[in-house]
């Protein structure tokens, strides 16, 4: 697999999936057992000091200092990256200022948020201006304001044709950002494309929600199931809702809502809703893999 300029790829699974450590892999923190890869046509762990020059780095744990201020970390940074400009305190500024990180500038990071401290550790790793950014589940504990605005700035910094590479457990994050992903279970790959193509290969069929009049109708949840294909599976239930997953590919839609109406007509429910599988179900097939591994 390749990513080019411009891209944002979406390094997708739960704990323990090994993404930090291809990460470590990538950026020659680690050596591979097996296999390689090439940053600007140079080996990431036979040629480390060239392959530096082009990457940026945000780990999934924060390397701060907790006595130093968001400015102290960013011109430490450009001192360790080698950069010496004449303007160097307008340059990590600008890059602050962009992370919204201002008011901030000189208060030390032992009393800044979590969110901030995330902020903080991805304008440590566009310090250099790198061409490729590697971050490590880059908006972990932070708000959904926060959030929006820490993605915001990746789709401007893709924009500008940087190759951004990211972990994360959110597939809405991966729908956001990233134009490819890669779901990962014990360090292999499962899947791998476009967010659309994972869709139509995995996400084919629909959830529908039911919600019944009693919780204790064992003949009624009979009746729904004679209603559909043998495909129609009951995947959870809570008290009186039942959600119910179709896996066809070629399934009618006209036939799913008149079945269900006239359960409706007929009051054997109360309401019900029908949504196309997303992301989060396919993520979630994948990675039951991983826990039913782990417990054997």
């Amino acid at each position: 697999m390749g990513i080019r300029s411009g891209e944002c790829f979406g390094l997708c699974g739960v704990n323990g999936a090994r993404k930090t450590t291809t990460f470590r892999m990538l950026i020659g923190d680690l050596y591979p057992t097996a296999g390689y890869a090439h940053i600007h046509g140079f080996d990431s762990m036979k040629e480390r000091r060239e392959v530096f020059k082009y990457i940026g780095y945000c780990p999934q744990f924060n390397g701060l200092f907790d006595e130093l201020t968001p400015i102290e970390h960013m011109l430490l940074m450009a001192l360790l990256r080698g950069i010496y400009y004449h303007d160097e305190g307008q340059h990590v500024y600008q890059l602050l200022k962009r992370l919204d990180l201002c008011e901030y500038l000189n208060i030390p990071v032992r009393k800044l948020s979590l969110g901030n401290r995330r902020k903080l550790s991805t304008a440590m790793a566009l310090v250099d201006n790198p061409s490729i950014l590697f971050l490590d589940e880059p908006t972990s504990g932070m708000d959904p304001s926060s959030r929006r605005f820490l993605w915001n700035v990746i789709r401007s910094l893709v924009k500008e044709g940087k190759s951004i590479i990211l972990t994360s457990h959110s597939m809405e994050e991966c729908e956001v950002l990233c134009s490819s992903i890669a779901i990962m279970v014990n360090g292999c790959f499962r899947c791998l494309g476009s967010t659309q193509h994972l869709k139509n290969r995995f996400g084919n069929g629909y959830t529908i929600k039911i919600r019944l009049k009693s919780s204790t109708n064992s003949t009624l949840d009979q009746t729904i199931l004679n209603c559909f294909s043998s495909n129609f599976i009951l995947k959870e239930r809570h008290i009186n809702i039942l959600q119910y997953e179709i896996a066809e590919i070629h399934v009618s839609l006209k036939d799913i809502f008149s079945k269900l109406e006239n359960l409706f007509i007929y009051e054997r429910i109360t309401d019900y809703s029908v949504s196309q599988n997303t992301l989060d179900n396919v993520f979630v097939n994948f990675v039951r893999d991983q826990f039913d591994a782990s417990q054997q």
